[in-house]
């Protein structure tokens, strides 16, 4: 599989899933889950926080472009030490051919207090709704796979459902698609054509994002100086996965991380 084209490979094998997934669990059993009704926790007010850390910490076993990273780890102990070690945010992979990820390792995190985000390709009204059913606070909406029309309809459809939008851009082009409904912008560092992963992308597009959204960039991101230098130019929040994921051990290089941050 060519990396310029996996985004794509992704987005159609998705377009399947999401079909059969109707046919199985209609919208009217998802609205019947238990955690349909609980209260959403804003990730907005975790970020703003002073006493966490800003960092979203991923749990994520796998990649397109790497393969395995921790096809082992349990999403409840990894989370649960994400959580009090002060991660102000919990983003679980629920992509499971692409990314070996599961509703189940969303549903481990959810026994945390604090905002988990539904990492997935997000594509259809069906997928909000199914977000909320296994716990989410937060969804997903990737500019680079949606239209301008898209990620203003989805992200109108998952505010009504009380759920707060994560929407992620990579480049200047996808500036077009910050709408009033997107809570959060994220600035993925890693180009989806070559997969190279370059900082300076969050530090040239943070001026262009718009003073009332909150900033946080993603991917690429190993260093304590990395985060300091993105907190200069207004990020509040740091989606760190893989650096964790790929230790035999996530929720201690997680806490040692948080150590010399917070030294």
């Amino acid at each position: 599989m060519k990396i310029m084209n996996i985004l794509d490979t992704i987005i159609a094998q998705k377009k399947i899933e999401v079909e059969e997934r109707k046919l199985k669990t209609p919208v009217f059993l998802l609205e019947q889950s238990v955690y349909f009704k609980r209260d959403i926790l804003s990730l907005k007010k975790f970020l703003a926080d002073e006493n966490r850390t800003g960092i979203i910490a991923e749990f994520k076993r796998k990649s397109p472009s790497k393969g395995w990273i921790n096809a082992d780890a349990d999403a409840a102990i990894v989370t649960k030490a994400y959580a009090d070690n002060g991660a102000s945010g919990l983003s679980v992979l629920t992509d499971e051919q692409f990314f070996g990820g599961s509703f189940a390792d969303l549903e481990k995190a959810r026994i945390n207090e604090v905002p988990v985000l539904r990492k997935d390709f997000m594509i259809d009204e069906y997928q909000l709704t199914e977000a909320k059913s296994i716990g989410a606070d937060v969804i997903l909406l990737i500019a680079a796979n949606l239209t301008i029309h898209q990620v203003k309809q989805l992200a109108r459809a998952a505010k009504n459902l009380g759920l707060e939008v994560l929407l992620e851009i990579h480049n200047e082009e996808e500036l077009a698609h910050i709408c009033d409904e997107v809570d959060i912008v994220g600035v993925n560092n890693r180009n989806l054509k070559t997969f190279e992963v370059s900082i300076q992308t969050s530090i040239d597009l943070s001026a262009k994002i718009p003073a009332d959204k909150f900033k946080i960039s993603e991917s690429g991101i190993s260093e304590i100086n990395t985060i300091l230098e993105l907190k200069r130019h207004g990020f509040k929040g740091f989606l760190i996965g893989e650096n964790f994921m790929k230790s035999t051990s996530p929720q201690i290089a997680f806490a040692s991380f948080v150590k010399q941050l917070k030294g």
